[in-house]
């Protein structure tokens, strides 16, 4: 199996499962149907095309700095008849920055890599109002899972925020994960964000398990002591 790193950082995001009425979510870290449509994107695939390749991607997030959550009023009128539209709820993360990975067959997440480096449509970060602040990849696709990419993908946190006071002298930095459940797992949370279809006439989404964690990354801020040049017990004699 072959694994494509992504980190998601920008001024606002927004990854929503449920939406009621005129109040639209988000939820705390990247939603698979999000990426997937990120992906699907940049294939230049349409919003009726099949999904089923893309979703059958073994998928995980790592929160690297969870951002602020921020509420805007929106409104609109219709194009047509100039009627104003309900007044929208809409919530965001600010300042986010999360590293994700998709996990599949070689060839297709080779093809996704080239599709993120020269996308047909541009990205989006849940919504079209929410571009990027970084380019998505974060290199070529490594063999192994995505387990492997979120313990070894240095912290993408932003300067200031590593640069805070809870971190300070600690050289392992531990992040909490969302990765999808393996089969048969017993012990895993739900979300509806697996997507069947972006068709507009029939959005549809299925339940999708999975399991939260956490893993520990190296904090590049701590200086680490270099081991001497030489024996220093050799001078008192001893060996």
């Amino acid at each position: 199996m072959s694994a494509l790193p992504l980190v998601l950082a920008g001024p606002l995001q927004a990854w929503g499962s449920a939406s009621r009425f005129a109040r639209r979510g988000t939820e705390n870290a990247p939603t698979k149907s999000g990426i997937v449509g990120l992906l699907a994107a940049a294939l230049g695939r349409d919003r009726t095309a099949d999904l089923s390749d893309l979703a059958a991607l073994r998928f995980g997030v790592r929160v690297d700095q969870p951002g602020v959550r921020v509420r805007d009023y929106q409104t609109a009128k219709h194009l047509v008849t100039g009627v104003s539209m309900p007044v929208s709820e809409r919530f965001y993360l600010s300042d986010a920055v999360f590293v994700a990975a998709v996990e599949g067959d070689p060839e297709l997440v080779a093809d996704l890599y080239r599709a993120v480096r020269e996308p047909v449509y541009l990205p989006y970060l849940g919504r079209r109002s929410c571009p990027p602040a970084r380019p998505v990849d974060l290199g070529p696709p490594v063999d192994g899972t995505v387990e492997d990419v979120l313990e070894r993908t240095p912290w993408q946190a932003s300067c200031w925020f590593q640069q805070q006071r809870r971190w300070k002298g600690e050289e392992l930095v531990e992040l909490s994960t969302l990765v999808d459940a393996a089969p048969g797992q017993t012990r895993a949370d739900t979300l509806r964000d697996l997507p069947l279809s972006f068709n507009p006439l029939h959005r549809r989404y299925a339940l999708r398990a999975v399991t939260p964690g956490a893993v520990r990354v190296p904090n590049p801020l701590v200086r680490r002591a270099a081991p001497p040049d030489h024996d220093p017990v050799s001078a008192l004699g001893g060996s």
